[in-house]
């Protein structure tokens, strides 16, 4: 081929449909199924495109989870910044954390130096404005003086390893998720949350306001130490949240509530829209808090389509497993029980699994079109999309699968053969996105 797809939306290597080695949630093993591909280089508009499609990632790894045989049904879910209905328990959440930073002493000289307008007054003891409130205790905020009770800020920084956010992390994950030290690794931390495909860069939106893109460390500071990190992917329509970690010194200021607030304050802010908590999962208790932050939408993994996530529509997760959203239908709006194991403390956010190769490498393979999983398109509809004009990178330069391969005389539906590993990739992606696939069999 004489170009090279440099704006290929994905440079992806497929790994296949494989039988979980157990559940990152009830912890059963062998539970449920995943198709599995590993990105190279993608876009962030790329993503968007999968996980509108029921994907997310794993530093570097990707993953669709088939819901129909799953133990606990992975369910993408999203909110409408601009929609937000505060309840009063986060509300209180971020006042409670705003007047420690601030103290006593700061608010009331405060009040003193730089006295409100009544209106002013009026307007703060009356209404909540999400993004004023959630910067309100930062010091860049702050006028000075007199000086607040503590110093606190809020960077987004790029998603690097250091020393400082690897010994949040290892707290965390001991005191939290009650793993031992001996489990948690610097190279796991590095190839989980600072690791990432996603190219980083700037575009404008339609309102004109610009947008960073990629992967990103929001790093909270308190004192001059770090506290927590929410791990986002910033995306051309929404922030998604892939990894929320604090330290245990914070857990009594709701820690994962105040991050979920200030994510969405990004998503107003920043223009993205839409923030997306991550997978959903009905039969899993940690999962809970993600849906008291509303209106939410679900994405039905059948039709691909967004449906309203009304209270009618919980309801009738408590009696299935896999819930066919299209028969909820006439209840909603739609738009173009496991064993938990407990921890130490509450946990108030249940985050998504942490993945690694071990996780994909299973004797028990068995064909993407015969599995059932929903959304994925019939190996007869497979059969009219041309894969031979695929292209795939090579060490110096790029080809055509077909010419790569020589498969023209062979027939998707032959296990094990590459031109039916190429199928299941398309069929997973989405065929409609084939012309931005490349195909990335390099070893990094």
């Amino acid at each position: 081929m004489q170009d090279t797809p440099e704006d290929a939306f994905l440079y992806i290597s497929p790994i296949g449909y494989r039988k979980s080695s157990s559940c990152g949630y009830c912890r059963r093993k062998g539970a449920g199924h995943s198709y599995f591909a590993r990105a190279t280089s993608m876009s962030p508009a790329s993503y968007q495109a999968l996980i509108d499609r029921c994907w997310r990632r794993s530093g570097t790894l990707l993953y669709r989870p088939n819901q129909r045989d799953a133990c606990c049904p992975h369910y993408t879910i999203r909110l409408d910044s601009r929609r937000l209905r505060t309840t009063k328990d986060q509300r209180q959440a971020v006042n409670r954390f705003n007047k420690y930073v601030i103290g006593d002493v700061y608010a009331k000289e405060a009040a003193r130096l730089y006295p409100k307008s009544r209106e002013q007054a009026r307007k703060r003891d009356t209404e909540f404005d999400l993004v004023e409130r959630i910067h309100e205790a930062e010091t860049l905020s702050l006028k000075q003086p007199p000086a607040p009770s503590h110093v606190f800020t809020v960077t987004l920084e790029p998603d690097d390893f250091t020393e400082e956010k690897f010994r949040v992390f290892e707290n965390y994950q001991q005191v939290v998720h009650r793993e031992s030290p001996s489990s948690i690794s610097r190279d796991g931390f590095r190839r989980f949350l600072c690791t990432s495909p996603l190219k980083r860069e700037t575009i404008t939106g339609p309102d004109g306001r610009e947008r960073q893109l990629g992967s990103f460390h929001q790093c909270y500071r308190l004192d001059g130490q770090l506290v927590a990190i929410g791990v986002l992917d910033l995306l051309p329509d929404c922030v998604s949240a892939v990894y929320f970690l604090y330290h245990e010194s914070i857990h009594k200021f709701s820690p994962g509530k105040l991050g979920a607030l200030r994510e969405i304050a990004l998503a107003i802010e920043g223009g993205y829209r839409w923030w997306y908590p991550g997978y959903y999962i009905h039969t899993c208790p940690k999962m809970k808090y993600k849906i008291d932050f509303s209106p939410q939408q679900i994405l039905d993994p059948e039709t691909l389509e967004w449906i309203d996530l009304t209270q009618d529509v919980l309801q009738k997760f408590d009696d299935h497993g896999y819930l066919n959203l299209r028969g909820t239908e006439g209840d909603t709006g739609r738009n173009a029980s496991s064993t938990e194991t407990t921890t130490p403390m509450e946990v108030e956010n249940g985050d998504d699994e942490i993945l690694d190769d071990e996780d994909t490498e299973s004797d028990d393979e068995e064909p993407l079109f015969s599995s059932g999983m929903p959304g994925i398109p019939s190996i007869e509809k497979m059969y009219s999309v041309d894969l031979d004009n695929i292209a795939v990178r090579l060490n110096r330069g790029y080809c055509y699968a077909g010419d790569l391969f020589g498969w023209h005389n062979e027939s998707i539906d032959n296990g094990g053969s590459a031109k039916a590993m190429v199928a299941e990739l398309v069929a997973a992606v989405g065929p409609e996105y084939i012309q931005d696939i490349c195909l990335d069999f390099r070893r990094s």
